[in-house]
């Protein structure tokens, strides 16, 4: 099949460097793309086509929906933008939401219904990606990751087929949808079981001086909390447009019970270096970021770092996370709970690592020219490696890397291997290769 003659063969816009529309077309959340083409898919059958033509060609396959990911940089390729599929229904708890759809949105949606999903932070990311790598999010510890609610999904396989994929229908398919990634089709739909929400209570508590004693009783605080609760703590540079400068403790509680939330917090109280900046009940689409798009007059700096998933908050991960973000000024540190609904998911029920960890950490140097040089990356790789060996696994959505290698560091080898045999069924010819790949058994 030629350019041409798809084109007139599905009903969605195919845009081809020197098109008028092409430079706007190929700029994404994060960055700017060089694709060898473009196709904005309007239905399910123009994904098929876009699907077919890219595999007859031998072409990468990039599915876009929030734009977030790095991959969309990497040069050549089919880059099929699918924002257009962003339908929401909700019938009960049950929600349809097209691949294309943002978190924001869905949000919303579902807070017109008293309902929510555990999503990630930001607003504009997009629900396929952030799903089918697993989804850590505000209600993590009250109903585990967003591809733990995840009960089943319409497929667009490497052969341009529709499936439609439920425990039941294709269990493997279905355990691998669960965190292995884009690797085995484009989901044009996603369908949720969600959970009861009205609204949450948010407190954020500025840490001044040194973070070591507070890290350890927020720690401590965590170990038996309810699991209405999750916290985050970050520390971040001035240089960081999405985010205050200095280093916050963030704590969303499930519901509108503002006693609840200040009893579960109530031991932080007593520790020196903590002030209260914010504590009250909001909507929870009110609480996910906005954060800026690409700007190629002030384009990110590269990230000298990683992110890991502890099984504990121990004294020397505390450490050696707070001597990264001394060592290096403009760098950011992250750490957010986990455990309750989590960890209650075993391990081989999904292919997400380490459902045994309790917190996920990230920490990373910006690599600004004239701020970091050939000694200061090094130092920074080795500072981040010797926090990553006190990890169990890698979440793959936090990860700025476009290596396909990354792939056998996100997954233990029992779980490759389970998802190289899936991959093998619905994707013998890896037309699905541009991203953390798994290649077909």
């Amino acid at each position: 099949m030629t350019i041409d003659e798809l084109t007139t063969a599905i009903g969605g816009t195919v845009i081809r460097p020197g098109d008028s529309d092409w430079e706007s077309a190929r700029r994404f959340h994060s960055g700017i793309g060089e694709p060898a083409l473009i196709i904005r898919a309007g239905t399910v059958d123009d994904v098929r086509g876009a699907v077919r033509y890219a595999a007859a060609e031998r072409l990468d396959v990039l599915v876009r929906s929030g734009g977030h990911s790095a991959w969309g940089t990497v040069a050549g390729g089919v880059t099929i933008d699918i924002s257009a599929l962003d339908d929401i229904s909700v019938e009960g708890t049950r929600v349809r939401v097209g691949g294309g759809a943002q978190w924001g949105a869905v949000a919303h949606t579902l807070s017109e219904h008293g309902l929510g999903i555990s999503s990630g932070d930001t607003a504009s990311v997009g629900v396929g990606g952030l799903t089918l790598g697993g989804g850590i999010g505000w209600m993590v510890r009250a109903w585990g990751l967003a591809a733990d609610q995840l009960v089943g999904a319409q497929l667009v396989t490497a052969g341009g087929d529709v499936v439609e994929v439920t425990d039941a229908s294709h269990p493997e398919l279905m355990w691998a949808l669960r965190g292995g990634g884009g690797n085995f089709g484009v989901v044009t739909r996603f369908d949720f079981e969600a959970h009861p929400l009205d609204r949450v209570v948010v407190a954020v508590l500025g840490v001044e001086g040194d973070a070591r004693p507070v890290l350890r009783a927020l720690r401590d605080v965590m170990t038996d909390a309810p699991r209405d609760l999750t916290v985050t703590y970050m520390d971040v540079p001035a240089m960081d447009p999405s985010a205050p400068a200095g280093a916050t403790i963030t704590a969303v509680w499930i519901g509108d019970d503002e006693d609840a939330a200040r009893r579960a917090l109530a031991p932080l109280s007593e520790t020196p270096g903590l002030a209260e900046r914010e504590f009250g009940v909001q909507s929870y689409p009110d609480i996910l970021l906005e954060t800026p798009e690409f700007d190629p007059e002030h384009p990110m700096p590269g990230f000298v770092g990683g992110n890991t998933l502890l099984r504990e908050l121990s004294d020397d991960a505390i450490e050696r996370i707070v001597a990264f973000r001394q060592q290096n000024p403009a760098s950011v540190a992250f750490l957010r709970s986990l455990g309750g609904a989590y960890a209650d998911v075993p391990q081989a029920d999904t292919p997400f690592p380490a459902r045994d960890a309790t917190w996920f950490a990230m920490a990373g140097a910006f690599d600004v020219p004239g701020m970091l040089d050939d000694a200061g990356r090094a130092g920074a790789l080795a500072a981040w490696d010797a926090i990553e060996a006190l990890g169990a696994g890698v979440y793959g959505n936090f990860t700025t890397s476009t290596d396909p290698s990354w792939a056998q560091r996100m997954y233990p080898a029992d779980t490759m291997a389970r998802l190289a045999a899936v991959k093998r069924e619905w994707d013998p010819q890896n037309v699905f290769r541009r991203n953390h790949n798994i290649a077909p058994a």
